[in-house]
């Protein structure tokens, strides 16, 4: 598959997604991005914005396997990997695997769990395995974490450790729909939609999961040129400098960043990454990876303002900007 088939793809996996989730396009196309290109999605955003459908719906797209887990105080790790277990009639242990081993894992309000439980994720998010009692145990090809938390509410609640962010590639915020989306919303639930019930969501299977790894691989042939890659590095730099940001973004986001861009330029159906496709995806990319200073926070600003204003000082490199108008030319 070319880039430019994986972006045709792209655009038939979002129409889809559309007749479940109105408005959103912003979210859309960032936790889609941030799927083909392999990466985890932290969706943020206060209930009943649509997050649990998201996901759901896109799981009937590209008819991949969907688990939901309710993270909560209790939980505890092996909930979420699994167990070994004994079984009298074999007098040996087996293996019974947790929810875990899917392929799409919705880890909702993850931010409930305590750190122990948190953390059992780490090794599957960023191995794609897990071990139990020394014995690793691969996960499906398409395995990726989808974890929602609500922005607002803190009271028994256990903020997510840098170390956890760091393997989200993407931070993607869920806000409330327009006025106009809303009474769309209304307007489907009229005519018979109901989010608890997928046979009402009016979607097809635009793709299967063998297709999913292939548009992956076509993502992966995306051009990223020195300049570009240059230019990437040049922001993640920035965000390290003495000023309103007081930590700034680890290697792994210059990856993640370059990534993204890579990503977002085959969605557009092209097979090389701009500038442009670098500067949409910065603040899905380094929002959760940056910390401000105390007196920054007091003063009302954001990571999201902080980046936009890095994105505006950064020079963008013309050699690039101008090799992506010449190609983007008919």
């Amino acid at each position: 598959m070319t880039p430019s088939e994986a972006g045709a793809a792209a655009e038939r996996i979002l129409a889809e997604l559309r007749k479940v989730v109105l408005g959103q396009e912003r979210v859309l196309r960032e936790t889609l991005a941030c799927f083909l290109a392999g990466g985890h999605v932290l969706l943020e955003g206060v209930p009943g914005t649509a997050k649990t459908l998201l996901v759901r719906a896109l799981g009937r797209v590209v008819d991949a396997k969907f688990t939901r887990v309710q993270f909560t105080p209790d939980l505890m790790p092996a909930d979420v990997t699994g167990v070994n277990m004994f079984h009298q009639d074999e007098h040996a242990f087996r293996f019974h695997p947790g929810p875990v081993f899917t392929d799409l894992l919705l880890a909702d309000e993850i931010n409930r769990a305590p750190a122990k439980t948190q953390s059992a994720l780490l090794e599957a998010m960023q191995e794609r395995r897990v071990t139990v009692d020394g014995v690793e145990h691969p996960l499906p090809g398409l395995f990726t974490t989808f974890a929602t938390q609500n922005p607002i509410e803190y009271e028994g609640t256990y903020p997510l450790p840098e170390a956890e962010l760091d393997r989200f590639l993407a931070k993607v915020l869920v806000g409330y729909p327009s006025e106009a989306e809303e009474t769309g919303i209304l307007d489907r639930y009229a005519g018979g939609f109901d989010a608890e019930r997928e046979e009402t969501f009016g979607i097809a299977r635009v793709v299967g999961p063998g297709e999913v790894l292939e548009m992956r691989q076509a993502v992966r042939q995306v051009l990223v040129e020195p300049g570009i890659r240059a230019y990437i590095v040049s922001i993640l730099r920035a965000t390290r400098e003495p000023g309103a940001i007081s930590l700034g973004a680890s290697p792994r986001a210059t990856v993640a960043l370059f990534r993204m861009a890579r990503a977002g330029a085959a969605m557009r159906g092209r097979d090389f990454a701009t500038p442009d496709d670098v500067k949409d995806v910065a603040p899905a990319v380094l929002r959760h990876r940056v910390a401000l200073t105390p007196e920054a926070e007091i003063e009302g600003d954001t990571p999201d303002a902080a980046v936009r204003r890095i994105l505006d000082r950064i020079e963008v490199p013309e050699g690039a900007a101008g090799t992506a108008r010449e190609r983007d030319r008919p």
